[in-house]
């Protein structure tokens, strides 16, 4: 029989075990695309939760198999009790020993102890472990040390009792529990990577399936548009889902089907514009020689050549201005404005002689102004004599008694100049409005290219302002803003 070893022996301190490092994950030259990052985070989220898993699991195992040491050493503290007062031969202390595993067995009840033992008690303990009060911390604390800083004296291990007595303690060589951790961690790392690897295998299948297979075929299909947009193969059909890539999908579809038709549009009218600008070039040179031949007719004597001659003049005058307009417009896009503060009384001094273009008596009238605005004053003097050009026009081809064009600006807002070019004209209806400033479309006069309006909209655009038509009946008024200078 040995020494007893006294209940509130003071457990030697754990030394922790030094931390593990952390690796830093080596960064490739190569450069992953959507579904190597998307394995990665895969991979990376499911490692986390598998060490958050892993860690508790081995703390737990130690302490349940400390609490099957103590349910084993209850089984031989009842065989103790059912021996009161005989004494324990050695061979059957040595039995009950070697089924708990254990150095030592104590029971505490009533006030008395038994004790079982056969080798003589050391004198301290490496550790104490009571199962009645175990938290988490110190469950993964004692785990970490058992694996990491073994120790070779005996463990203490305290657990409830049973029917008569009130705790257990046990004395356990910490080597054969550090073995029994290690086969179980290695057993359960083994199956957590066979799960890790299969769940992030599975998310990773149906993340490629349904996210970047569907995303890289829209980026394919846009490269591919790209490089030919007005090839209708080139155009996404899209599927049948109905989520947030099927809806960007159609989206997608819409836009290179506008785009395309765009496109083959604006080819046609670049084709288009090409072949009429020769063709005016050339007819422009005819008419200017024809030009030439009819200011010779008017100095012949016949009558009948003296009334018919001036208006073959005119007629072949009004046919080069539509050449010459249709080259102008033909040409490459307006240069860009300088802008400047310019004064606006000396662009509109100049409006009142545009009155002598035409036979019928129009008057211009211009209100006097000492307001600057923010513009070109080249460009702004063009638009503004394509304005009132068109207006004067338009009330010499109506024949209106006391027509009058008046041109004014105000401050409506504040550094906002408003110009308003207004007649007293039948004004324009409605098909006329509609293609009021689109090339060749606009123009209701006889003779008239349908040109003036889009270039001084054009010109009013590239120094920052807007022009528009004011609704009414009689009459029509433009609205020219401006910044003001």
């Amino acid at each position: 029989m040995g020494v007893a070893v006294d209940s509130d022996m003071a457990a030697a301190p754990v030394t922790p075990g030094s931390a593990a490092a952390r690796e830093t994950p080596d960064r490739r030259p190569t450069r992953l695309g959507l579904s190597g990052r998307l394995f990665l985070v895969t991979v990376a989220f499911v490692v986390v939760a598998e060490v958050l898993t892993y860690v508790p699991a081995v703390a737990n195992y130690r302490i349940e198999w400390m609490a099957d040491r103590v349910a084993a050493a209850q089984v031989a503290a009842l065989v103790l009790d059912g021996r009161t007062g005989e004494p324990v031969s050695e061979a059957l202390e040595a039995r009950l020993l070697a089924g708990v595993n254990a150095r030592a067995i104590a029971v505490r009840g009533g006030g008395a102890q038994r004790l079982l033992a056969i080798e003589p008690m050391p004198e301290m303990v490496a550790d104490t472990v009571d199962l009645r009060d175990v938290t988490a911390l110190s469950t993964i604390r004692g785990a970490w040390r058992t694996l990491v800083a073994p120790v070779r004296e005996p463990i203490r291990v305290i657990g409830e009792g049973g029917v008569g007595f009130d705790r257990v303690e046990i004395l356990l060589d910490e080597a054969p529990l550090r073995t029994a951790m290690i086969d179980y961690a290695l057993r359960l790392l083994v199956s957590s990577l066979i799960i890790a690897a299969s769940a992030a295998g599975l998310v990773f299948v149906v993340l490629q399936v349904l996210i970047v297979r569907p995303v890289r075929r829209l980026a394919t299909s846009i490269t591919a548009f790209a490089e030919d947009p007005e090839n209708a193969g080139r155009i996404i059909a899209p599927s049948r889902r109905s989520d947030e890539i099927g809806q960007a999908e159609l989206a997608l579809g819409r836009m290179q089907r506008i785009l395309a038709e765009q496109l083959r549009q604006k080819r046609r009218l670049a084709e288009l514009g090409l072949a009429v600008s020769k063709i005016s070039h050339e007819l422009r040179n005819l008419l200017t020689g024809a030009q030439l031949l009819g200011d010779r007719l008017e100095d012949t004597a016949d009558p009948m050549v003296q009334r018919v001659a001036p208006r073959l003049v005119a007629t072949i005058a009004r046919a080069i201005r539509f050449c010459e307009a249709t080259l102008a417009y033909g040409r490459v896009a307006e240069r860009s404005p300088r802008l400047t503060s310019t004064p606006l009384a000396p662009i509109l001094s100049d409006l009142p002689d545009l009155a002598a273009l035409v036979a019928h008596p129009v008057a211009v009238q211009v209100a006097a102004s000492d307001l600057r605005v923010q513009a070109d004053p080249e460009q702004l003097a063009r638009a503004l004599a394509n304005l009132v050009r068109n207006a004067v026009q338009a009330l010499d081809g109506a024949k209106v008694a006391g027509a009058e064009v008046q041109v004014a600006a105000v401050r409506e807002e504040p550094g906002r100049v408003t110009i308003l070019v207004t007649d007293n004209g039948p004004g324009l209806p409605a098909r006329a409005r509609e293609n009021l400033f689109s090339p060749f479309q606009g123009s209701m006069r006889s003779g008239g290219t349908g040109l003036g309006l889009p270039i001084a909209a054009e010109l009013i655009g590239i120094n920052g302002g807007t022009l528009t038509l004011d609704a009414g009946e009689g009459g029509a008024r433009f609205r020219i803003v401006l910044p003001e200078g």
